[in-house]
């Protein structure tokens, strides 16, 4: 029997029912559970054919445990190698290589020097940074957000120089980057699973939680979709996510990435709706059944993205050379 398991944390509703999704499919030699951890040995594991990862990018003890079950011969969802490496600031520059809008963004040293430094251990860092450059490049307003993300914990909309630096002075150790803000005339948060199948959902952020997902989404013209689509899947194939969300922005008719390293996102049925919902469990629960039925005990069943594959192979990682 072939396991697949879902290791989570405080959320609800979409555990119990990719469980339940996946169990009633009855699929021969393949069953669904909630992951089960009692102990952690080294190059000891492998119970899982499949686990799909909802929380261990708050728990590093999760972490640590998905890599060792993934050196085991486990399928984790996404790669738990890939997404310790991750992050916001890398992303764009991706996007920006493989043609996908993305906003003006700087990447800007912490606020505070980190645990057991000083300032001897930045001295190659030019003091005081070239601020005039930095904001001409991204202008005003703009948002100020960490680099590596962590759910819209730590974002500020900041409207000149003088709010730039009373937030930059609340951001301690921060790792920060000042982007571009985009006026967009419309927005969407689209589901990617497999890397090629897309769920583009109306969205818009500026909303209450409960009424960011439109009830009632306008048609997308067949132009605008295929540029939606076509962005999601260049992203998700150069990152190497097999279930992620991508946000996009439409800005005179060009889609904008904002957000799109998302590897553990949203799939709570309160907040996304039920159509979405619906549509994000039945899709996982298939993608996570082919993974079972192609899972190799003995191989490497981790899915890498198009830059690291083409490290990999000892290629020049230059635009032209990532191929989508």
């Amino acid at each position: 029997m072939k396991k697949i398991g879902i290791l989570f944390g405080r959320e609800e509703t979409f555990p119990e029912a990719f469980v339940q999704r996946v169990n009633e499919k009855k699929v021969s030699g393949i069953s669904a559970e909630f992951v089960k951890i009692d102990r952690v040995m080294q190059a000891m594991g492998g119970e899982y054919a499949v686990i799909i990862d909802r929380i261990s990018q708050d728990i590093p003890f999760y972490r640590a445990y998905l890599k060792n079950a993934a050196a085991c011969g486990t399928a984790v969802i996404n790669n738990p190698f890939w997404w310790s490496a991750d992050d916001k600031f890398f992303n764009n520059t991706l996007a920006e290589m493989i043609g996908v809008h993305v906003p003006k963004t700087v990447l800007l040293p912490s606020n505070q020097h980190p645990h057991d430094t000083d300032e001897r251990s930045m001295r190659n860092l030019g003091y005081p940074l070239d601020w005039e450059a930095i904001f001409n490049y991204v202008g005003f307003p703009a948002y100020f957000k960490p680099f590596a993300g962590g759910g819209w914990k730590h974002v500020y909309r900041v409207e000149s120089p003088e709010d730039f630096f009373a937030k930059y002075n609340q951001t301690g150790q921060l790792v920060m980057m000042l982007q571009e803000e985009v006026k967009f005339s419309e927005y969407y948060r689209c589901y990617c699973l497999g890397m090629d199948n897309v769920r583009i959902m109306e969205y818009d952020p500026r909303q209450p939680f409960h009424m960011q997902y439109a009830l009632n989404p306008k048609p997308i013209g067949a132009k605008m979709f295929k540029k939606l689509e076509t962005a999601v899947k260049k992203l998700c194939i150069g990152l190497g996510y097999d279930f992620n969300t991508v946000e996009l922005a439409i800005r005179d008719g060009e889609p904008y990435a904002i957000d799109f390293g998302n590897p553990a996102p949203d799939a709570d049925i309160h907040s996304v709706g039920q159509a979405n919902f619906d549509w994000v469990v039945e899709n996982a629960a298939n993608l996570a059944i082919e993974r079972a039925k192609t899972h190799d005990p003995k191989g490497l069943n981790l899915t890498w993205g198009k830059f690291v594959s083409a490290a990999v192979a000892n290629k020049a990682v230059k635009p032209q050379s990532i191929k989508l």
